[in-house]
């Protein structure tokens, strides 16, 4: 438990939306609204002046967006030396383009809008305690709707690239190959025949080694580096 309210920053364009969400958020004894703003510009300088522990940041904005409001947010945050806030991004679409930029950008995962209060609240409070708030395989399928949808080739960037993991030892390797693949660290340590602490001590030094975030950066970065599993049934 932690010893004062996680601190929650809300950002979206529709103060109806901020208020209900505001009400919500208030009405837990461990989570409190420490400011709101409209737009990614005033998001940046509110985070500034409130230092949240997470935001909840809205995708589609006029004016500065979620996207550019999430990288705005990080990047000042390391600049100051500051410990940078989790950021949810809101999205009304399930497979949105727009919500992978933003995980790109530095947010540990998006929720649609219209989830149940009792998920928004589970998944701020996750995201505080270091973990994404989106399933790997969900990324997974997003990934393969973007890379479906490109006009381009596959770059040669993508191509596989092994060495990217020359980091890690065999094991983790292992590891890291199957949080890639979706599987949680139960069903790892199940498949491995270890225990789940096991799997979390490998999983902390994997995402040390590659400089990750959390296990949907692991996804990302198995993409970027062609070591993404290969999924059957991919339709056009």
């Amino acid at each position: 438990m932690s010893p004062h309210p996680i601190g929650v920053l809300l950002v979206d364009d529709q103060p109806l939306f901020r208020r209900g969400m505001a009400m919500l958020i208030d009405s837990q004894p461990d989570l409190r609204v420490v400011g709101e703003a409209g737009d990614g510009a005033a998001a940046a300088t509110t985070a500034q002046q409130t230092a949240p522990d997470v935001v909840l940041m809205d995708i589609r904005m006029p004016g500065t967006d979620g996207i550019a409001g999430t990288a705005g947010i990080l990047r000042d945050a390391a600049a100051n030396g500051r410990t940078p806030p989790r950021v949810i991004v809101l999205t009304t679409f399930d497979l949105d383009d727009a919500a992978l930029r933003a995980i790109r950008a530095g947010a540990s995962g998006f929720l649609l809008k219209d989830a149940e209060p009792e998920f928004l609240l589970a998944a701020v409070r996750a995201v505080h305690g270091g973990h994404a708030v989106v399933a790997p395989g969900a990324i997974g399928d997003l990934l393969a709707h973007v890379d479906a949808r490109a006009e381009h080739p596959v770059p040669a960037g993508r191509v596989a690239d092994p060495a990217a993991l020359d980091a890690l030892s065999p094991r983790e390797r292992e590891i890291f190959a199957a949080v890639a693949a979706g599987l949680s660290n139960a069903e790892i340590a199940a498949r491995e025949f270890v225990s789940e602490a096991t799997v979390k001590s490998h999983v902390g030094r994997i995402l040390a080694k590659l400089a990750l975030r959390d296990r949907v950066q692991v996804v990302l970065y198995a993409h970027d580096h062609g070591l993404l599993p290969r999924r059957a049934g991919g339709g056009p």
